[in-house]
């Protein structure tokens, strides 16, 4: 892309300062609960704090705030003022991390690579200012380009770093751009790629639906040209971004050895998904998704595909399916639908693999994941979309959620019911009968709707995000050693933490907010019904009575998780062997638990 090419007219000084803006809000929000800033809390006027918190260097930060449940704000972006001396030209944002640095908690070299995804967001942010689809219009939208649609991760504040994307590659590749792309694909040789799948689903029936029978003869000639034998090859697609920047490098001795082999690209275009590297064929939306290795950091982790994970996904897809069809509960009254990751390949570097401590982004360079379609998972008259999209205010400040209970003729009270009932039975279920858990998060929830009515979930991302519990329950005696070995096991908070955290705090904390400012439908109530919800839960099944107390959801606090504390602190940008975790950092007051408390009081 030549300079004068790049569309900077989205990089407009308004823009810029609008997103700066709104950025700085979200961090002092995110930034108080995580208790990395401790503002001093000068006067409260009918339900709204004045705050002030000053750096080191004198530096004045006035906003007001809402108090929220789980001892959270919501901060009013327009209200943030900073009063300081001397230079005024860089982002205010940016301003507030080097006051934060200097507190001497946070390393240079974090705070520098921090500058960084910050600024990177902020570019991507501005670029979704010039966006001017409504949430009229967005409702009505499919799946696939919704997803296109929505602006990153609600409490990460770096959510939009993608260190490793150029700007070019940013406006090729970022899912906000909604640029279809053909896949790139490559043959393999059985020396050094594995296949695997679920019991039926052979390598060749994956190929044949995936590329068409023109395709397939192209490629074959490829191999042929070469003169290496086409049986000893797997077709595999890659991600053109990773053969550029990761692949031709890393691999350049199997490239050269005839091992790895450029084929061209299919002939199908995808789009790309939330998570940059998961891709939805809109030629044909009944094949697969495809989820590929993306070597660029985004949020905590770079985003590749674990080789061991990636070879058990056919299993753990298995473990879970075979729970749902042989579980009337969950098959016939919740209707779960399971994505399942049907079938994998792994390619796993030949000196990285040996290396002791090898840092896990090199462990994670070349693979596939097909994924089961979305759209031959929904019946007639569902509607499916995902869970994140409830986070959504369009550019006029009308709230996706707002138009969805506008057009479904609920009342607010009525609707977030019928959103408990479709979100929460089955993960509950889950994780209380059987000890296992998703990360339900609003990226891996698909919500279907019916009427814009909350009707039932769809869950997906197994290779990742499926653990199980480390007691000894008799329902997970039946995983093979290896999945064992591979999922990982927690104790009883680690595990409801994936509701706990993954849910409630970061998801549900914001629809209550949205619903609380837009809807005046009191956030008390909200998690009212949501605790409502797992009691009629667990009236049910009163023979799971020591799994409640096991997997204690009401308790009165939790362990507080911290994702930004855990890159500005406590990780930064070390490049272990194993992906960050969040950090933990103190206790938070279950809203769960103080709504009941408040009412008896």
């Amino acid at each position: 892309m030549k300079i004068c090419d790049a569309p900077l007219h989205a990089l407009t000084d308004k823009a810029w300062k609008e997103a700066d803006q709104q950025l700085l809000a979200k961090m002092i929000q995110e930034f108080m609960y995580e208790e990395i800033i401790m503002p001093k809390l000068l006067s409260e006027t009918e339900g709204i704090r004045l705050y002030e918190w000053t750096d080191k260097k004198g530096t004045v930060y006035c906003f007001q705030a809402k108090p929220r449940l789980f001892d959270s704000v919501y901060v009013l972006p327009e209200s943030v003022q900073i009063i300081r001396d001397g230079t005024n030209d860089i982002p205010l944002s940016l301003a507030l991390l080097l006051g934060i640095q200097e507190e001497g908690t946070m390393t240079s070299s974090t705070a520098g690579h921090l500058v960084k995804e910050y600024l990177h967001t902020l570019v991507a942010d501005t670029h979704l200012k010039a966006k001017t689809t409504t949430s009229d219009e967005l409702i009505e939208l499919d799946y696939a380009e919704l997803e296109g649609e929505m602006t990153g991760h609600p409490w990460i504040t770096y959510n939009k770093g993608r260190i490793g994307f150029g700007y070019d590659d940013y406006i090729q590749y970022a899912p906000e751009q909604k640029k279809k792309v053909q896949l790139s694909w490559v043959a393999i040789h059985k020396n050094i790629g594995t296949f695997h799948s679920v019991e039926g689903l052979a390598y060749e029936r994956v190929i044949e639906q995936e590329l068409d029978g023109k395709t397939r003869q192209r490629f074959v000639k490829k191999l042929e040209d070469r003169g290496v034998q086409v049986k000893d090859y797997y077709f595999m697609p890659i991600h053109a971004w990773q053969w550029d920047n990761v692949v031709v490098s890393m691999f350049a001795a199997e490239i050269a050895n005839n091992e790895l082999i450029p084929l061209g690209e299919g002939e199908d275009e995808y789009l790309p998904q939330q998570s940059i590297r998961t891709f939805v064929n809109m030629t044909n939306k009944d094949k697969y998704h495809v989820k590929l290795p993306m070597s660029i950091l985004n949020t905590l982790v770079y985003r590749g595909l674990p080789g061991e994970r990636t070879v058990i996904a056919p299993e753990v897809t298995k473990f879970m399916k075979n729970i749902l069809e042989n579980d009337s509960f969950l098959k016939e009254e919740c209707r779960l639908g399971l994505l399942g990751e049907v079938a994998t390949m792994n390619v796993d570097h030949r000196i990285f693999a040996k290396l002791q401590g090898a840092p896990y982004q090199y462990l994670e360079m070349l693979g596939v994941v097909w994924r089961e379609s979305v759209y031959k998972e929904l019946r007639d008259g569902e509607h499916a979309i995902t869970l994140a999209a409830l986070l959504h205010v369009d550019h006029e400040g009308t709230p996706f959620v707002s138009k969805l209970i506008e057009k479904s003729g609920l009342t607010v009270e009525q609707w977030v019911k019928e959103l408990a009932k479709a979100v929460l039975p089955p993960l509950l279920h889950y994780l209380y009968q059987y000890g296992t858990v998703f990360s339900p998060h609003g990226q891996n929830t698909v919500l279907v709707l019916k009427g814009y009515t909350p009707a039932r979930i769809i869950m997906k991302d197994f290779v990742d995000d499926v653990n199980i519990s480390d007691q000894s329950l008799p329902e997970l005696e039946i995983l093979s050693p290896k999945l064992k070995e591979v999922l990982r096991s927690e104790p009883p908070e680690g595990l409801t933490q994936f509701i706990f955290t993954g849910l409630f705090i970061c998801h549900f904390r914001y629809v209550s907010n949205i619903l609380q400012e837009n809807e005046q439908f009191s956030e008390h109530r909200f998690w009212r019904i949501v605790r409502e919800e797992i009691l009629s839960y667990q009236e049910r099944f009163p023979q799971l009575q020591e799994r409640f107390e096991l997997f204690d959801l009401l308790r009165p606090t939790f362990t507080k998780l911290a994702l930004n504390r855990n890159r500005m602190f406590d990780y930064g940008y070390e490049d272990g062997d194993d992906r960050p975790h969040a950090s933990e950092h103190g206790k938070v007051m279950n809203a769960l638990h103080t709504v009941i408390a408040q009412t008896t009081m």
